[in-house]
């Protein structure tokens, strides 16, 4: 049975950094892709970052050059380091695993995920 727990979220002010993290379990964490997510009140669910199997990396264009998504494979985790916060990145955040694409697909759509976590929220305070 697999399981993604989200951990790290909270209550920061503008400027401010987070360290979001996942834990994975239940299938090979290294075969899989991991992304995050976030869905803010009354809104879709957007993408934010996501990294392939072997590394590679994506962000939306939102949040590039002040968010960082990584993995550790000894620790099944992914993490999400979030800089430079600005209230409107207020919103639970999601991370999501796919075990179905290639060694350097970077899924970005939520529809490409097999697998996701319950949430954190972040709520950056102007």
């Amino acid at each position: 049975q697999v399981q993604l727990v989200e951990s790290g979220g909270g209550l920061v002010q503008a400027g401010g950094s987070l360290r979001l993290s996942c834990l994975a379990s239940g299938r090979t964490f290294s075969s899989c892709a991991m992304g995050w997510f976030r869905q803010a009140p009354g809104k879709e669910r957007d993408f934010v970052a996501a990294i392939s199997r072997s590394g590679l990396t994506y962000y939306a264009n939102s949040v590039k050059g002040r968010f960082t998504i990584s993995r550790d494979n000894a620790k099944n985790t992914v993490y999400l380091q979030m800089n430079s916060l600005k209230p409107e990145d207020t919103a639970v955040y999601y991370c999501a695993a796919d075990w179905t694409n290639g060694w350097n697909t970077v899924p970005r759509g939520a529809y490409e995920y097999d697998y996701w976590g319950q949430g954190t929220q972040v709520t950056v305070s102007s």
